[in-house]
């Protein structure tokens, strides 16, 4: 009888220890799945992982054309800009009014998807490059500036200028020579020699377009404009300088501009030429020698030399010389004895400068 109670006693704790086990079990395997299904509850309600703080350092960031918020948004997580792409694009769409631009922005990374948002939209962290071009310049002269601003090799304009495939020009350009307007242009940070010069380009056919030169004439008034361009000093005397050009375009009568002279011959730093040099007909440049225009512009016409070009003053002239270059003074002229005159001035101004470089 005692034995049989003894044995129902260890049978009940035995029991008691079984119950006790199994409901630690249960705990621990509750605590478990607590522990790995909190973080993932938290975060759902407490938003996408985001940075805090303006960041560090600067990087570029291109938002390129035809780009929306989610493409921008992965880029700037590609770059560590921003923790999440989820955490920018929220931003976006709470309000569909914002407006990304295309660009370049200097941004730092590891910033807050809302600091990252505003340093876009602010303008002063646009990332551009600015380089003026003055108005007859010549290929290698705008090449110079272009690196100088750009910080772009001039080889790699000049590579690129050696391949006239890629640009929209009429089959008769020989070179891009006069084809790339001057003017202010501002690009974005990384912008390539190609694409500089294609701008360049849209420019000029865009002043072109706007002064109703058709296609087919675009070579020959860039080429008589940059002519205008290179010889005139004054304003006001484009347009004679032009209509000298064209009254001795129209009796056959070479046009002997010495500007074109020296840019055959490369010399560009002077106003004069020698008299070997205006007998070389082999100079496909050399206008004392050659009939007509030259081959091709020998520089970069601006807006003015264009309409020039293509509306000249009125005017019976046959002669213009510079008779003061630091001024710019221009004698105009009817007859060769009345030009003779203003050269003899020229000369005259040339010895009272003896260290006059021109």
């Amino acid at each position: 009888m005692a034995g049989r109670r003894a044995r129902e006693r260890k049978q009940r704790v035995r029991r008691r220890i079984i119950g006790w086990s199994i409901a630690l079990v249960v705990v621990a395997a509750v605590a478990i799945a607590a522990a790995w299904a909190l973080p993932r509850v938290l975060d759902r309600f407490s938003g996408p992982e985001d940075y805090a703080g303006p960041g560090t350092g600067e990087v570029i960031v291109q938002v390129q054309s035809g780009q929306n918020g989610y493409d921008v948004a992965a880029t700037l997580v590609e770059q560590d800009v921003i923790a999440s792409a989820e955490a920018f694009t929220e931003i976006l769409v709470a309000d569909p009014s914002i407006q990304l631009h295309p660009g370049s922005y200097r941004l730092a990374q590891q910033m807050s998807a809302q600091g990252a948002l505003d340093a876009i939209l602010d303008p002063a962290n646009r990332a551009e490059l600015r380089v003026t071009v003055p108005e007859g310049y010549v290929l290698r002269q705008v090449f110079e500036r272009l690196e100088r601003d750009l910080g772009i090799p001039q080889a790699e304009f000049t590579q690129a200028a050696g391949d006239l495939t890629q640009f929209d020009l009429p089959e008769d350009a020989l070179t891009l020579e006069g084809w790339l307007f001057p003017a202010t242009y501002t690009f974005d940070d990384g912008v390539t020699a190609p694409q500089v010069l294609q701008a360049m380009i849209a420019r000029q056919q865009q002043a072109l377009d706007a002064a109703g030169v058709a296609v087919e004439d675009r070579q020959r008034v860039l080429t008589f404009a940059s002519l205008v361009q290179r010889e005139a000093r004054l304003p006001d005397d484009f347009g004679r300088v032009a209509r000298v050009f064209q009254n001795r375009l129209d009796i056959g009568m070479r046009l002997q501009s010495d500007a074109t002279v020296a840019y055959g011959t490369g010399n560009l730093h002077v106003v004069t030429t020698t008299a070997d040099e205006r007998a070389d007909a082999t100079n496909p440049y050399n206008t004392y020698a050659n009939d007509g225009l030259p081959v091709g512009p020998i520089g970069a016409p601006g807006d003015t030399a264009i309409q020039a070009a293509l509306d000249p003053t009125p005017g019976d002239w046959l002669y213009f010389v510079t008779v003061n270059p630091e001024t710019g003074e221009t004698v105009f002229s009817t007859t060769f004895a009345e030009h003779n005159q203003g050269v003899a001035r020229f000369q005259q101004w040339l010895r009272d400068n003896p260290g006059w470089g021109g």
